[in-house]
């Protein structure tokens, strides 16, 4: 709220079906706080932005890396959110549309890569 008030009241957060994210005391805590949840079919392909964007861009940087402390973990993923163009993330968003629309196509069914019409 503090950082994007503009949005406070409009934003939804967007994440997959990981059991760590369905679980109880997860929809508890965030039914607690009013945070909307958007639906996401149950096997559905890689739809959040940090599944199939942001992680793989942070893995590939951390990977092989023994850092050692929590601060240090927190410091190199910083820097290394900062080295991404603005411009990917905008890609990013036009890729997420085109995921979902795919998805609503296959009415939430099972698809890999691009293979459903739009």
């Amino acid at each position: 709220m503090r950082v994007r008030p503009s949005i406070k009241n409009s934003w939804v957060l967007h994440h997959d079906n990981a059991p760590c994210h369905t679980a109880i005391s997860v929809n508890r805590f965030l039914a607690s706080k009013n945070i909307p949840v958007a639906p996401q079919p149950p096997y559905s392909p890689d739809l959040s932005p940090c599944d199939f964007f942001l992680f793989p861009k942070l893995k590939n940087h951390l990977k092989g890396h023994h850092f050692g402390t929590l601060q240090k973990i927190q410091m190199t993923v910083t820097d290394q959110l900062k080295t991404i163009p603005i411009s990917e993330f905008h890609q990013c968003y036009e890729e997420w549309k085109k995921r979902l629309q795919r998805c609503v196509a296959s009415e939430g069914s099972y698809f890999e890569r691009d293979n459903v019409e739009l």
